[in-house]
């Protein structure tokens, strides 16, 4: 099996997470999701994606700490007057 069908079969399990409304577990499974593809794309010699995917993955994680102690700040029914 592939990196690119273990990211893609990681992909759908955090979307069928994220629909059953379990966000932090559905953030964990995205990230190893980009962990496969940065594997991926390193084996085929693709650095500037590996980089990119990289980078993205760091923020996503970031993100994930900051969600996951309460520091984030809800935007869904908020307006841009409430920001």
């Amino acid at each position: 099996m592939s990196f690119a069908v273990i990211g893609g079969l990681l992909l759908n399990i955090g979307a069928y997470l994220t629909y059953k409304g379990k966000i932090y577990q559905a953030v964990i499974v995205y990230l190893f999701a980009d962990i496969c593809w940065i594997i991926m794309a390193y084996e085929k010699d693709d650095y500037l994606g590996s980089a990119f995917i990289v980078v993205g993955t760091t923020l996503g994680f970031l993100a994930y700490l900051k969600m996951r102690s309460g520091k984030m700040s809800k935007t869904l029914n908020k307006t841009d007057d409430d920001l």
